[in-house]
C-alpha cells in the first residue's frame, strides 16, 4: 500500500509545534474563503473535498507550502472542478493584481 503525502505516521518528523500562535491577515481571509465555498448550506464543494485536494498536492508542494497555503491550493483546485472560474480567469486576475491593476 502507497502512503499519501500526509500519512507520516512512524515516520521521523520531529517535534511538534503545541504553542499558539497569531493567524495573519492572509491566514484569516483563506479561512473565510474556505468557510465560504465550503458552506453546509450554501457552499460549492465540501469539506472532505477540501481534505482530498490538500491531500493530493504533489510531496514537493505539500511540504514546501504552510498550512494556510495548501488551503489556497486547495481552494484555486476546487473552485475550477466546480466551474465556478477558469485556470486562466484566476491566472488573469493574479498577473493584473501583481501588477498593481484593480480588475
Amino acid at each position: 500500500m502507497t502512503r499519501g503525502v500526509h500519512d507520516l505516521g512512524g515516520q521521523p518528523a520531529g517535534p511538534v509545534q503545541l504553542e499558539e500562535h497569531e493567524r495573519t491577515f492572509f491566514d484569516q481571509r483563506v479561512d473565510a474563503m474556505m468557510r465560504l465555498l465550503a458552506h453546509p448550506q450554501h457552499g460549492y464543494y465540501t469539506v472532505d473535498a477540501m481534505r482530498r485536494s490538500i491531500e493530493s498536492l504533489p510531496r514537493e508542494q505539500y511540504f514546501e507550502l504552510g498550512y494556510y497555503e495548501r488551503w489556497v491550493r486547495a481552494i484555486r483546485q476546487l473552485v475550477v472542478e466546480k466551474g465556478l472560474l477558469t485556470e486562466d480567469e484566476i491566472s488573469r486576475k493574479v498577473a493584473a493584481l501583481k501588477a498593481g491593476v484593480r480588475a
